[in-house]
């Protein structure tokens, strides 16, 4: 397999924890890797290459002039080695709106996708993780594009959950078909006039906000404005119970006693929720594999990211895409 091209330079903690990272997948799991960015400060690589860039896209930068005019950023140097044929899939936990128009203007869609879409696992309790699409990519959508995520959507949950026939659901205001607004109730029309054995899934109509987080539903489908609220409210709660969770068990000699005794029935439940064990979401869509990882990943994230990108190039998660959306 052609390596996978990292963005040695994006994210909170580069480009150190992202190139310990790269190491690790390389030398841990066997997987090809090479980095991209600025050789003087990416550091020892060890036995893994790099793409020289010379510039970087800042975080808070504009995403589609950036990635216009800085032609040798690492990640449109990135998402040209991929286009090119020098790796088969990028990484980045830099700007997502850049990493995506990176990955959009380089590499370009897949015949027939109108619009790629950002899917992120979210997490529950236990089992599988819900796949929410779009999560950011398109906050204004047509109804035809939501046939189109829940396809994509689909096809990535197998992939990469394993789930034979994954239920896709519309994100609405209610269980009701009549529930929602004008663009839900067209929508759901379209969602379920198709006939979805022809890919092994199921539509089973609206679901709901707290339906997230269960067992109910494996691909939920909306526009990414709604898609995107829904993620950092859902981040923004698990924070802070987490938080708040941690400072009741200091409250004094017994709950600390206590918290002794649950740590290790906790730290289990504690990693299923930790964005870290899932890497980051997956551009849907686009003729090259693209994962988007949190802006605050560090090396495990890093592992994780480099593993999925493998894992969708094995599996063919482009090809499968295309051959859904073309018939």
């Amino acid at each position: 397999m052609l390596p996978i091209a990292v963005d040695a330079m994006g994210g909170d903690n580069a480009p150190h924890a992202i190139v310990a990272g790269a190491r690790r997948a390389h030398e841990e799991n066997g997987i090809p890797v090479v980095l991209v960015g600025r050789p003087d400060e990416i550091g020892d690589t060890g036995d893994v290459p790099v793409i020289e860039a010379s510039e970087v896209i800042a975080m808070d930068a504009d995403p589609s002039t950036s990635v216009r005019t800085m032609k040798d950023s690492s990640l449109v140097r990135a998402a040209e080695a991929v286009r090119d044929g020098h790796a088969s899939a990028m990484v980045s936990a830099g700007n997502t709106g850049a990493t995506m128009a990176s990955a959009l203007l380089r590499t370009g869609r897949i015949k027939g996708v109108s619009r790629p879409a950002i899917a992120t696992p979210i997490p529950g309790p236990s089992g599988t993780p819900t796949v929410l699409l779009d999560a950011g990519a398109n906050a204004e959508c047509k109804a035809e594009w939501m046939v189109q995520f829940a396809q994509m959507g689909a096809i990535f949950a197998r992939a990469r959950f394993g789930v034979a026939t994954p239920r896709i659901g519309l994100l609405s205001i209610g269980e009701e078909a009549g529930k929602g607004s004008p663009f839900v109730k067209e929508s759901w029309k379209l969602l379920d006039d198709i006939d979805w054995s022809a890919i092994g899934a199921d539509f089973i109509g609206n679901v709901e906000g707290r339906d997230l987080m269960g067992q109910d539903v494996d691909v939920a489908v909306t526009d990414g404005f709604t898609g995107n609220v829904a993620l950092k409210t859902l981040e923004g709660c698990a924070r802070n119970i987490v938080g708040a969770l941690l400072e009741a068990f200091e409250t004094n000699d017994e709950t600390k006693a206590a918290a002794e005794q649950l740590y290790p029935a906790l730290l289990p439940l504690y990693k299923r929720f930790d964005a870290d064990s899932y890497g980051g979401a997956m551009l849907l869509g686009t003729k090259g594999p693209c994962i988007i990882s949190h802006g605050s990943s560090g090396e495990d994230a890093m592992v994780n990211a480099i593993s999925v990108a493998s894992e969708m190039v094995e599996l063919d998660v482009v090809g499968q895409i295309h051959s859904a959306i073309n018939g």
